[in-house]
């Protein structure tokens, strides 16, 4: 999953988008994985467990969980587990599309 996500903010760059993280991960594992993986984007700690303050009002069951936001702050895609790259990769290049056309 890192490699993709590395992947998207370099593909991105430029463009109207941003990845966000939220990791339910104990605090120094947080810290491992963001150095291990090279993790160039925001990725907040919800409190070392999955029943985070920030799963809970997200109402997060399963990791990942996706939330696809546009421009305007509305939801478009909600995946529990990986959707898979190509729809990742179509569903964002769609909203991107969207935002940047004039």
């Amino acid at each position: 999953m890192y490699p993709h996500e590395r992947s998207l903010v370099n593909r991105m760059k430029g463009k109207p988008f941003v990845l966000l993280g939220i990791n339910s991960d104990p605090r120094e594992h947080l810290r491992q994985t963001i150095q291990k993986e090279h993790m160039t984007w925001r990725s907040w700690w919800d409190g070392g467990n999955t029943s985070g303050p920030i799963a809970s009002k997200w109402n997060v069951h399963g990791w990942p969980t996706l939330y696809l936001i546009d421009a305007k702050g509305v939801i478009r895609h909600h995946s529990v587990g990986s959707p898979g790259e190509e729809r990742l990769d179509n569903w964002i290049d769609e909203l991107v599309a969207k935002t940047a056309a004039p």
